[in-house]
């Protein structure tokens, strides 16, 4: 199965489980002002439109005349600096704004890292012997060093990857197993979650995740509050601390992008293409209150390895991120999927990188294309500006010295998980 056909399962399969979701953003279409946000970002075809107007009769709100947007539109310029005028692009969506850029800059290509890489975050992008093989080809084209999987699995589920990734080729790929949620009410439950971890160890599990929790809880269905698992439930006590004594890392998805919880209008930071992920409205906790919760987890199990992947989603926040670390040494980061955070602070990304560089790890989370992996090489090694990048936002490379590339690439994966 290609990586196209894998991601549009999964989109198929998160469209169905996000009714309630579905129907929050269908309200949120905000007049003709162009800035239309009923899509939910899994199609390549242009969304259908919502009759916004025929529920509110209202001519739609001048935007240009709110002090509030002119401020975060244009901020101490206080304006575009020329008088604008109607024409062809006031009818462009936002979802298909994608302006060609003039400016010219340095282009720099590099085939391969510096150091041969080992990406700490993908999932599970191969079901079949000769996928598997087309996916080691990739990542000797690219340089990788060896991909480890975060399979979220259990059980007969898990055995069957580890025969069809460890078992052929034990020197690149690692397997990481999940955790057990059938059942959670019942008096054994910690048991069996213990059981079932202390199994797939034996199988071969390296580390446990991702796990993750927006705000529902570990579970995959919508339970009402006081019954859902979130990551500092006593349930869950054994074991973590039974993953501390098998020395198994495990990866935590706790929260999302801040910006999830914020309203789907013309403030909203992130474009359309991530507004399936919008926890505005929902009956889930804050972005503080989670937070909160991964953070009474790190200091519950000190012993405890954890790896807060996409840099926490506090990536945009690095100095209360920084506290976080100093606070918590068991706390640990992946880089996977906030290319846009350190591409667009490059000086104050790579100053953090540089800080705690035994404590973070190479991580990608968005398939395994060979140019995604390219663009990684030129964001995390090069002084290249104003290049494409996700979100609609343009990314400033790093320019990492030798010592932060060589520890993100390889040597802080190694120490985890003892390579």
């Amino acid at each position: 199965m290609s990586d196209f056909n894998i991601y549009s399962l999964l989109a198929v399969k998160q469209i169905k489980t996000m009714t309630k979701r579905r129907d929050f953003i269908r309200k949120s279409v905000i007049g003709t002002t162009g800035i239309a946000i009923g899509s939910m970002g899994f199609s390549c075809k242009p969304s259908t439109s919502v009759p916004a107007l025929a529920v509110d009769s209202q001519p739609p709100k001048d935007w240009h005349t709110d002090p509030e947007w002119s401020k975060i539109k244009y901020g101490d310029w206080g304006g575009p600096g020329v008088s604008p005028g109607p024409g062809p692009m006031d009818s462009i969506l936002v979802k298909d704004y994608a302006p060609r850029s003039s400016l010219v800059t340095n282009e720099t290509f590099l085939p391969k890292p510096k150091y041969p890489a080992i990406d700490c975050h993908v999932h599970v992008l191969a079901r079949t012997p000769a996928e598997v093989t087309e996916w080691i080809g990739t990542m000797d084209e690219v340089g990788l060093e060896r991909s480890i999987i975060l399979t979220g699995a259990t059980g007969e589920e898990f055995d069957a990857l580890v025969d069809l990734f460890i078992k052929p080729y034990p020197d690149r790929f690692l397997l990481y197993c999940g955790l057990v949620t059938k059942d959670m009410e019942s008096p054994d439950y910690s048991a069996r979650a213990v059981a079932e971890l202390v199994r797939c160890h034996n199988k071969g599990a390296c580390g446990v995740g991702e796990l993750t929790d927006k705000g529902y809880g570990f579970t995959k269905t919508e339970l009402p509050r006081d019954k859902r698992l979130h990551v500092d439930d006593t349930r869950l006590d054994a074991f973590w601390e039974k993953c501390a004594e098998l020395k198994m890392p495990v990866n935590l998805h706790v929260a999302d992008h801040p910006s999830c919880w914020t309203p789907l209008d013309v403030f909203q930071e992130r474009t359309p293409d991530y507004q399936h992920f919008n926890q505005y409205g929902e009956d889930v906790p804050s972005y503080n209150e989670l937070i909160a919760m991964r953070d009474r987890l790190l200091e519950k199990h000190p012993g405890t390895l954890f790896i807060a992947c996409h840099l926490g989603n506090q990536g945009n926040d690095l100095e209360r991120l920084s506290q976080t670390m100093d606070k918590y040494p068991n706390l640990n980061l992946d880089i996977s999927a906030r290319d846009y955070e350190i591409g667009r602070a490059p000086r104050s990304s790579a100053k953090f990188l540089a800080k705690y560089q035994n404590r973070i790890v190479f991580g990608t989370d968005q398939g395994r294309m060979k140019s995604m992996y390219q663009v990684h090489w030129r964001l995390l090694e090069t002084e290249d500006e104003y290049f494409v990048g996700r979100v609609g936002w343009r990314y400033y490379g790093l320019g990492l010295p030798e010592s932060s590339l060589k520890s993100l690439y390889q040597d802080t994966a190694r120490k985890i998980f003892r390579l």
